[in-house]
């Protein structure tokens, strides 16, 4: 299993997958907030998946999966019901349907 590392963030940016996590929480941050984002990290610092936590609640999760170059080529999506989407992309990064 690969090593990850944890950072929280209070939302994210971007439409396009992966999304990027934005303006880092500190741990005395999280104590004040109901809502925000647990982003797990490789060691290149690449996300491989994130939780939107909501009053200590699971309502979102993001899960990534990259090529040796560093492409997105899957991504796994669980909503606030438990229903689960997969994506695959090509080698440029683009959605395959």
């Amino acid at each position: 299993m690969q090593a990850t590392t944890t950072r929280h963030f209070t939302t994210y940016s971007g439409v396009k997958l992966p999304f990027k996590l934005v303006s880092e929480l500190t741990d005395a941050d999280l104590r004040n907030r109901n809502t925000f984002f647990r982003g797990y990290f490789d060691s290149d610092d690449r996300l491989l998946g994130f939780d939107k936590l909501v009053y200590g609640e699971i309502e979102l999760a993001h899960r990534y999966e990259y090529d040796a170059a560093g492409t997105l080529r899957h991504a796994e999506i669980t909503d606030v019901d438990g229903d689960v989407t997969e994506l695959s992309f090509d080698a440029s990064g683009s959605a395959i349907e």
